[in-house]
C-alpha cells in the first residue's frame, strides 16, 4: 500500500482497528488456515495490522513475518513476543518458495486494481509450491474512498477468481460475509484460500 491518505488513517487509528478484533481466539477462518499448514509453517502476515493474526499463528507455532505500510500497526505488531514485523509496501514483498502460507486478510484491497496482477505473482512466487494464500476484499466493482478517506478497490468472486488463477493459482471455495469495520458501515466481504 502506498496510498499516503490511507496509511494516515491507519497511523492516526491503530490502537481503534486493534479492539475491533478480539485477542482471545483466532476466527474460525484463521483457525482453519492455520490447521492447513504443516508443522513450525514460516508464514507472512501481510498487511498484518496490529499483529492480531500474527499472535495467533505465532501461538499455534508458525515463524510469522508481519508486513505493513503502517508505522503504528508495525509498532503494535513488534511488541508481540515471536513476531518479527517491519515497516513496508506490497512492492516490498521478496524471496522465491520461501513462505508456506501468505495472510492477506483486507489489506490488498488498498491497492489500486491495476497494482494487484503484480502483488499476486510477488505472492505466488514467494510461496512454495502448494502453499497457501488467504486474501479478504470488500464486495463489489470499481474504486473509491470511504468515509475516513481510505481507499479501496472492491472484487466480485468472478474478477478475484481471474486474478488468482492468472497469477497461477488454484482457488479453493470462497467464504462471504458482512461486518462493520473502522468506519462503522456495514459491508459485504468475500474471501478464498488459494494454493500456490
Amino acid at each position: 500500500m502506498t496510498d499516503r491518505a490511507t496509511i494516515a488513517v491507519y497511523d492516526s487509528r491503530a490502537g481503534d482497528y486493534a479492539k475491533l478484533e478480539p485477542s482471545n481466539t483466532p476466527s474460525d477462518t484463521l483457525a482453519t488456515f492455520i490447521a492447513a499448514l504443516p508443522k513450525g509453517a514460516r508464514v507472512l502476515d501481510l498487511g498484518c495490522g496490529p499483529g492480531t493474526s500474527a499472535r495467533h499463528m505465532v501461538r499455534a507455532g508458525c515463524a510469522v513475518d508481519a508486513l505493513d505500510a503502517s508505522a503504528e500497526m508495525i509498532g503494535l505488531a513488534s511488541a508481540i513476543e515471536g513476531v518479527t514485523a517491519r515497516q513496508a509496501s506490497f512492492d516490498d514483498i521478496r524471496g522465491t518458495a520461501i513462505y508456506d502460507g501468505v495472510w492477506a486478510n483486507f489489506s490488498l484491497l488498498h491497492a489500486p486494481r491495476a497494482d494487484m496482477p503484480r502483488h499476486l505473482a510477488a505472492i505466488h512466487g514467494a510461496l512454495k509450491p502448494g502453499g497457501l494464500f488467504h486474501i479478504a476484499v470488500k464486495e463489489g466493482t470499481g474504486e473509491g474512498r470511504d468515509s475516513l478517506g481510505r481507499h479501496y478497490t472492491y472484487y466480485t468472486e468472478p474478477d478475484l477468481t481471474a486474478l488468482l488463477e492468472t497469477a497461477g493459482f488454484s482457488v479453493g471455495p470462497y467464504r462471504r460475509g458482512r461486518d462493520k469495520g473502522l468506519s462503522g458501515t456495514d459491508a459485504n466481504w468475500i474471501s478464498v484460500t488459494a494454493h500456490a
